[in-house]
């Protein structure tokens, strides 16, 4: 078992997470489409070669994002990481997965 963690602005979360529930995530015993998500400031500044979807080149943005958390079985990790990379608006969007052990 694997718990995604992915930074999105606040606009485009639920198209995301959406994504990623159909894609299998999210299921832990009877429940479904179960997450987590706390509000933040996401900051970043696109350098020479970037396409920002948010900003531009050489200028700091900050954006209101959502830092979500969701589950995920071993066999779908890799489906889940496509529906995020798919549907999230950034060209690099980034996201933390962890090894969940259960004892």
């Amino acid at each position: 078992m694997k718990k995604i963690i992915f930074f999105v602005p606040v606009k485009d979360a639920e198209v995301v997470k959406e994504a990623m529930f159909e894609a299998g995530a999210g299921r832990m015993g009877n429940y479904e489409k179960c997450s987590f998500e706390m509000q933040g400031t996401g900051q970043f500044r696109p350098i020479k070669g970037a396409n920002p979807t948010i900003g531009k080149v050489d200028q700091i943005e900050w954006v209101k994002e959502l830092r979500i958390e969701m589950i995920c079985d071993d066999e779908i990790l890799k489906k889940v990481v496509m529906a995020l990379k798919e549907n999230h608006p950034y060209e690099e969007p980034a996201f933390d997965i962890i090894e969940l052990y259960n004892l």
